[in-house]
């Protein structure tokens, strides 16, 4: 099951996660149609528990993509992003789901500079509300797979194009084809606890340890330096920090 399946990662995960088991549920607020018999079609608003544990039921595994995904007002985030996010933990409990691969940010560690190298076990610095949203999703996660024996993967996701597109993402591509392998790897890799992890390519260059990535067994291919050519060398925004405009003082 894909929530938020129509949006930017959703509508790469739909086609790219085919095959992967005999039915793809894809949930979203907004009207999709089928494509392929093997997708069924769920329109539903997770900010309801209830519509989240309809919405899940009978799944293997979930991965969760639904809320806003850049930085918002808090109410807008506390509905879309924490509430969302809970129920569709919760409800995974309730309907004996056993996975839940839920899409983190790089931006839950945005604040550190960009010399140095972040991994996973290091204090989250979250540069915006949204990462501080991306940061509880994670720490619910701990929650359920520690107290209630969920496997759960959090994924740190860098920034996600067909290209990069600025220079800060020389740092920080995830090409969609490579996204779809990690996806693929978080929903599959046996002996599944906890694990959070940096989604990010083979980049030349890059701030995040990516091993725990790799212990999934995801093996990235694409490398942003092919596309240096294309972009303009300028200094890394947000105050040399890694969230790159997420970081930047607000008021």
């Amino acid at each position: 099951m894909i929530t938020g399946a129509a949006g930017r990662i959703g509508s790469v995960l739909r086609l790219g996660l085919r095959g992967l088991a005999e039915e793809l549920r894809l949930v979203d607020r907004e009207e999709l149609e089928p494509d392929h018999d093997s997708e069924e079609i769920v329109r539903a608003d997770l900010a309801e528990l209830e519509a989240a544990r309809a919405a899940l039921r009978g799944a293997e595994a979930v991965v969760h993509l639904a809320g806003i995904p850049a930085e918002d007002t808090f109410e807008r985030l506390i509905e879309a992003n924490f509430a969302t996010t809970y129920n569709v933990f919760e409800a995974a409990r309730k309907e004996d789901v056993r996975r839940v691969v839920f899409a983190s940010s790089n931006h839950a560690t945005g604040m550190y500079p960009t010399g140095r190298r972040v991994g996973p076990d290091d204090p989250v610095r979250p540069d915006t509300l949204y990462g501080v949203s991306k940061v509880f999703g994670e720490a619910i996660g701990r929650l359920y797979a520690d107290k209630h024996g969920l496997e759960v993967v959090c994924l740190r996701i860098g920034s996600f194009r067909e290209r990069p597109g600025s220079w800060r993402e020389l740092w920080t591509w995830l090409s969609h084809r490579d996204a779809v392998a990690l996806f693929r790897a978080s929903l599959t890799a046996p002996g599944v606890a906890f694990v959070t992890a940096y989604g990010v390519s083979a980049n030349t260059r890059g701030w995040w340890d990516d091993t725990s990535a790799r212990r999934l067994g995801y093996e990235p291919h694409d490398d942003a330096e092919r596309f240096v050519s294309e972009l303009d060398e300028v200094d890394a925004d947000g105050e040399g920090l890694q969230g790159g405009p997420f970081a930047e003082l607000g008021e």
